[in-house]
């Protein structure tokens, strides 16, 4: 498995077996090859400015329950299941209402979506889409927030968006169906990126 931070994790279910005896570099590489899809999830799923201390203690957590990681399931969905449950917690405790500004910050502080070397024009645009994005994202309910962010923001296929939410596979699809109907006519021109592994 390649992540956007370049880490490689050849061997994952070898990798936690080696953090099951102790070995606190094995769960070092874990935290180093997931750290950015967790900041991406923390503040698409409204962390804010929150979105780092989320992520680590999500993984506090993930280490401490890492008793209870079933052998053979992927460790991402896992963890994002944390996170968001983690950023859920924050985000009710916290004082104060995070804005769609201080959450389009954060997220595009996560993880550039448009490169540096990208035409201004191109840029602006994209810029645009993704504001339109997110307050659209912002008109759903919580479940279909929920799974439009797995399943595109941060890329995942569908069983892997199951397992990090804990619905079956038939409700993420009835879900995901109706979310993409109500974001079709609050952004009539938005297209998700087909992907995954949607026709089995």
């Amino acid at each position: 498995m390649r992540t956007r931070e370049g880490v490689r994790i050849v061997d994952e279910a070898a990798v936690i077996a080696r953090v099951r005896t102790g070995d606190r570099e094995a769960y070092a590489e874990l935290v180093r090859a997931h750290t950015g899809i967790a900041l991406r999830a923390a503040a698409a799923l409204g962390a804010g400015a929150d979105a780092e201390d989320v992520v680590q203690q999500a993984f506090v957590k993930a280490y401490c329950a890492l008793g209870r990681f079933k052998d053979g399931s992927a460790f991402k969905p896992w963890l994002l299941a944390i996170v968001a449950n983690e950023t859920r917690n924050t985000v009710r405790t916290a004082a104060r209402q995070r804005t769609l500004a201080g959450r389009e910050a954060a997220f595009a502080e996560a993880e550039p979506l448009i490169p540096d070397a990208a035409d201004p024009a191109v840029a602006t645009l994209e810029g645009e889409r993704r504001d339109a994005l997110l307050a659209a994202l912002d008109k759903l309910s919580e479940d279909h927030r929920l799974v439009v962010t797995y399943r595109y923001l941060l890329e995942m296929d569908e069983s892997e968006t199951a397992q990090a939410l804990g619905w079956p596979r038939g409700t993420v699809k009835s879900r995901l169906n109706r979310a993409l109907r109500r974001l079709s006519r609050l952004l009539p021109d938005f297209r998700p990126r087909e992907g995954g592994d949607e026709h089995e």
